[in-house]
């Protein structure tokens, strides 16, 4: 038996714990699927999504003394993308489901499709890291003139030009180098208007050299904190679609005391068109920025 007034502290047991809300792990949405040149495997077509390309013909000078005798030999290559399965499982008990806060149960489905979604998304950028030519290296700074030569060797290809729209794709660490460039000097000089006042107040966001810049968090940053974005035109990103989203569930009634099962499915693949030609890996430093 204890002497005293009652205050809150001292009846803590008795407190129950009341769930007021709940909410999803904030992640990145992604880009490379709306960025990408998107396209379906059709149902009864094969296992493999499949696109030739037909080689340039030359033509020459005829006069009226030429008797034309140069045919010129038609070449086809062909372009092959084959989607695979991903799939992400959750399988939860009769139990969990009546003791949870029903705030909580409500964001678990949004979970597994938000899981489908990153896992795409870093699909994508995976195919960046493919891309045949790397500008930038380990430890470089990132700048604009690497986003800059990689836009001018696409519309400027001799093997095969590229075609506008180009997208630029970085992790947000390395748009801040880019922001610096534009902001420099601010510290200590009046700010000029224009684009440096613009970017000083909001961020930069927008085109660069004719390309529209994205940021993407989902890009990994390696051991030695470097990253690989990229510059690229859509039609370089195939993005192929098999069967698309679907949601299988099922009945564990043997498990747990009973059980739902869910499973989300996805089926696609992406492809790099004309290789070596219109895409470029930039792969510059991503130490996280602390001025």
């Amino acid at each position: 038996m204890a002497a005293g007034r009652t205050h809150l502290q001292d009846l803590a047991d008795s407190i129950p714990t009341i769930i007021a809300g709940a909410r999803i792990v904030r992640e990145f949405e992604g880009v490379m699927v709306r960025l990408s040149d998107r396209t379906n495997l059709a149902e009864g077509t094969g296992d493999k999504w499949n696109e030739i390309s037909l080689s340039k013909l030359s033509a020459q000078g005829v006069t009226e003394t030429t008797e034309l005798n140069n045919p010129q030999k038609l070449q086809d290559t062909l372009f092959t993308v084959e989607p695979t399965v991903v799939g992400v499982q959750t399988i939860i008990t009769d139990k969990t489901m009546r003791r949870i806060s029903k705030k909580v149960a409500a964001k678990i489905g949004v979970l597994a499709q938000s899981a489908i979604q990153r896992k795409k998304d870093s699909d994508g950028l995976t195919l960046l890291d493919t891309a045949t030519t790397s500008l930038g290296g380990a430890g470089t700074t990132m700048h604009d003139g690497l986003i800059s030569a990689a836009m001018s060797r696409i519309l400027g290809n001799t093997t095969e030009r590229g075609v506008g729209p180009v997208y630029t794709v970085l992790h947000p660490f390395q748009l801040k180098d880019i922001q610096d460039q534009i902001t420099t000097g601010i510290g200590t000089y009046a700010i000029p208007s224009g684009l440096t006042e613009e970017v000083f107040r909001r961020g930069f966001s927008g085109s660069l050299y004719n390309t529209e810049v994205f940021t993407d968090g989902n890009i990994t940053i390696d051991s030695a904190t470097d990253s690989k974005g990229g510059v690229f035109a859509k039609e370089a990103v195939v993005l192929v679609d098999g069967f698309g989203p679907k949601v299988e569930t099922d009945r564990l009634i043997r498990y747990g005391g009973g059980a739902n099962e869910l499973i989300i499915y996805d089926e696609y693949a992406f492809g790099e068109r004309s290789a070596g030609n219109w895409m470029y890996e930039i792969y510059t430093d991503t130490t996280a920025p602390t001025a």
